[in-house]
């Protein structure tokens, strides 16, 4: 099939779409600088471990191999940690962007799916959330993310550049055939870190409980990791194809609490969820839930796990395994 470049995708959701590529028969390099991605999580002979800030190594990558197309995660993605380090954020999340895409223009390769998120809309003004909301990030990550989509919609204008922007909501879930599943260092996501709660009875934190929503806590739009994996393919079929360039969302439309996901974990695993109110987070929005209609018609995506408990329980199944618990 095809060669292709993926960036971060010793990561979360990026080596889950390698997997998939893989599975599709594309030959797959994945581009990781281990920062925070894991070797594990990668076939063995696909990975180079390379920063994207090293000009150098990038051309020695690009002059090696013929991409055809990149798919590009590689980036820092804590809320929190976006707020107290913001330079760092804005070096890593743009200026890497920045380095990656001035090495594919020395390489001639035109085409890029790239990973943003809903976190370009800040609060937004109602739900469910279409590409044509306002946005106005509320937190340096999605600032980031918004900066570096901006960046690919000049360079569709004034080149050959290609792009697909994806703007998912919550990723979870994992797939089981693979064995690889969400391990953040530190973790930051809310279903590993229920978890974790319930592995060491310590209680997990709920940031606020004061928020405009029905129980007060946080709504999201949870979207199981295989299927966004299968939305990046479909975003890199239409690319290849001779498609435009577009920006999509990728959630599942349907909004659920943090104490929500809490309950559906306890019901998953039969165990109680320790948990404790604390403060707002800062920099969270109430309430994020896609309408990803333009991604479904457009790109003839749709998910396949449409319940919360079926995206947990395949968490549950990765998070036993990696314990040794029975």
């Amino acid at each position: 099939m095809a060669q292709i470049l993926v960036t971060g995708g010793a990561g979360y959701i990026g080596s889950h779409t390698a997997r998939f590529l893989l599975e599709r028969g594309h030959d797959v390099h994945v581009l990781d600088d281990l920062s925070k991605g894991f070797a594990h999580n990668v076939p063995e002979g696909r990975l180079h471990v390379v920063n994207l800030h090293d000009a150098a190594a990038l051309d020695g990558l690009f002059g090696t191999h013929r991409f055809e197309a990149v798919i590009h995660f590689a980036a820092f993605i804590a809320v929190g940690e976006s707020v107290r380090e913001s330079e760092r954020y804005f070096r890593n999340n743009v200026g890497g962007s920045l380095s990656l895409l001035e090495a594919m223009r020395r390489h001639h390769v035109r085409r890029l799916v790239f990973s943003s998120t809903a976190a370009v809309y800040g609060n937004p003004e109602q739900t469910p959330i279409t590409e044509d909301s306002p946005v106005r990030p509320v937190n340096p990550y999605g600032e980031s993310k918004l900066m570096t989509e901006t960046t690919l919609r000049w360079l569709d204008e004034c080149s050959a550049l290609r792009f697909v922007a994806l703007r998912y909501f919550n990723a979870c879930g994992a797939e089981a055939r693979f064995g690889i599943g969400e391990e953040h260092e530190p973790e930051t996501h809310l279903i590993p870190l229920i978890f974790r709660a319930i592995r060491t009875g310590e209680p997990l934190t709920v940031f606020g409980s004061d928020y405009a929503t029905p129980d007060g806590t946080c709504i999201r739009d949870y979207i199981h990791v295989s299927d966004l994996a299968s939305a990046h393919l479909s975003a890199l079929d239409s690319l290849m194809n001779g498609g435009s360039s577009g920006i999509y969302n990728a959630g599942t439309g349907k909004g659920y609490s943090v104490l929500e996901v809490i309950r559906a974990a306890g019901i998953v695993t039969g165990k109680e969820v320790p948990y404790k109110i604390g403060a707002r987070r800062e920099g969270d929005p109430a309430e994020l839930v896609a309408d990803s209609q333009k991604l479904q018609k457009t790109l003839g995506w749709s998910p396949r796990y449409d319940t919360l408990e079926s995206m947990v329980a395949s968490a549950w199944e990765f998070d036993s395994m990696r314990h040794g618990r029975d």
